[in-house]
């Protein structure tokens, strides 16, 4: 079955390792083959890489993105993620057995997946005492808003998109 996916203009993602970014305009990409994708979005800089689980977010999605490192990082994958298992409790804890099953069997994308829900209960529980780093993500709109103005196209400031609207009248 196809992967349709659609991009949002200079979006990033990664297929097999290789980064690809869209042009200005809005388009969609169907990916006929088995492939690992990630989108820009969710991608952590390794700057981001500071607490428990975003280090090993980040020690699988290098596997992820470089299919050359896979047998050389699942060993320190794992090893995080004991620790991790040791950390939570039920029902977080099933994800990190589950993200530990998914990279044994090389399944890279969906032990990402795994993990997502616990950086968010990890932040809950840190909550202000650590400070949100930027993600792969904001670089990458940065470099593409620059990519824009220098091509003479205005890209909107996602501080503007967020901004509610009011309608006349």
């Amino acid at each position: 079955m196809a992967l349709q996916l659609t991009l949002k203009p200079y979006e990033r993602i990664v297929i097999n390792g290789c980064v690809v970014r869209n042009s200005s305009r809005k388009s969609t990409i169907v990916i006929e083959t088995k492939a690992d994708v990630v989108r820009g979005a969710d991608l952590l800089s390794k700057k981001a890489a500071v607490t428990p689980v975003n280090q090993a977010y980040f020690l699988v999605q290098s596997a992820l993105t470089e299919p050359d490192l896979q047998d050389k990082l699942r060993s320190p994958i794992q090893k995080q993620l004991a620790a991790l298992a040791t950390t939570f409790g039920p029902p977080n804890v099933q994800l990190v057995f589950e993200a530990a099953n998914h990279v044994s069997q090389g399944d890279f994308y969906k032990a990402l997946r795994c993990l997502r829900p616990l950086m968010k209960r990890e932040a809950e529980i840190l909550g202000a005492h650590i400070p949100r780093p930027a993600s792969v993500q904001d670089e990458m709109d940065r470099e593409a808003r620059r990519a824009a103005r220098e091509a003479g196209e205005a890209l909107p400031d996602p501080a503007e998109e967020a901004a509610p609207r009011r309608s006349a009248g």
